[in-house]
């Protein structure tokens, strides 16, 4: 099936990648698509990357933290096209119930971080982005800077296992629902792109490349359909259900309101991630969903990663959107007990 949509599902999801704002008036300004935990606090903050782009995220407390005293901390973001206010901020809420100190953070150029022109994605900016979120961290006095990880969803479960390859600082990383966006870019799903197509692909990017200077704007890749058909492939109306309806749709989510620039694959396809991965001594916790159409990219990483402190762990009959946000199918436990073993032991 994937290979006869080809570069169709491609231009689609390479760079694609529910909030109720009367609702969320209703409930102190909560911007979030999930419920607001009682016993944790919120607060936003800022941060810069080392290419001096500025950084916004939400740090979340327990109520139950004690003053002077140092806690393991967890840096989150994804998935690609998402937003702070969707997965990654339940995924910190849910951790920091659980006594972590949790950063969920918008990736350069999307969000509320800042970077232009927006929409844009790129390996090397989005795997410094988890650096520059372990920085910001190590830098807080109620954290213990050796006592740090990192989960990644989506396409940023590819970035977090990258950054994990690089920064040894990183004790412990949990991509979850893993894409690894320069394989999908370069090679199409399960592979089914050649090198042809991937010749003509990149001539047609780069033709939009001049066409965009001369114009002094970027085209965009072609985004989420507004309406289904009922004919799209199961993983498209999977998204859709998340992305589009009020179960996780943010106005600042580039998956549920617009479209990555069309030419931010070009250094995708170039550059490709896990070059390294092999090299990864921190423990690493890998979650996939058994039915989910992305499996494959989370096995072939899990293949490279060396060690007896590695674990691919399967959630039964999940998809790969299951894991954004299905309460009873994200393994929080699992997650729980990876951490407080690999941080705080």
């Amino acid at each position: 099936m994937f290979k006869k949509i080809g570069l169709v599902i491609l231009s689609l999801f390479v760079l694609m990648g529910g909030i109720n704002m009367a609702d969320a008036k209703n409930n102190n300004d909560w911007d979030k698509v999930f419920q607001k935990s009682k016993k944790v606090d919120v607060k936003k903050v800022e941060f810069k990357n080392r290419y001096g782009i500025t950084l916004v995220g939400d740090i979340y407390l327990s109520k139950d933290l004690k003053k002077g005293e140092k806690y393991p901390a967890i840096a989150i973001s994804g998935p690609f096209g998402a937003v702070k206010e969707q997965s990654s901020g339940l995924y910190a809420q849910t951790l920091a119930e659980k006594g972590f100190i949790t950063l969920a953070f918008d990736p350069s150029y999307t969000g509320e971080s800042k970077g232009e022109p927006r929409n844009v994605a790129s390996p090397d900016i989005n795997t410094e982005d988890f650096s520059a979120a372990v920085d910001y961290l190590s830098s807080r006095e109620d954290v213990n800077p050796n006592e740090i990880g990192i989960l990644g969803i989506c396409g940023f479960g590819g970035f977090a296992l990258n950054a994990a390859g690089m920064d040894t600082r990183i004790k412990a990383v949990v991509p979850v629902t893993m894409y690894d966006m320069t394989r999908v870019s370069a090679f199409g799903y399960n592979d089914s792109i050649d090198e042809n197509a991937r010749y003509e692909l990149k001539e047609k990017l780069n033709n939009q490349r001049t066409l965009d200077f001369k114009n002094g704007t970027y085209a965009k890749a072609v985004g989420l359909p507004e309406k289904l058909t009922g004919e799209e492939p199961q993983f498209v109306q999977d998204y859709f259900g998340y992305y589009k309806t009020k179960r996780g749709f943010h106005p600042r989510s580039i998956n549920s309101n617009g479209a990555w620039n069309l030419t931010s694959s070009l250094s995708l396809i170039n550059m490709p991630i896990l070059q390294y991965s092999n090299e990864i001594k921190a423990p690493v916790l890998m979650i996939h969903g058994e039915k989910a159409h992305s499996r494959y990219f989370s096995e072939d990483a899990f293949k490279k990663l060396k060690g007896d402190n590695k674990e691919l762990y399967i959630v039964k009959d999940a998809n790969h959107v299951d894991l954004y946000d299905n309460l009873e199918k994200i393994p929080f436990d699992k997650i729980e007990e990876f951490f407080k073993k690999n941080l705080t032991e």
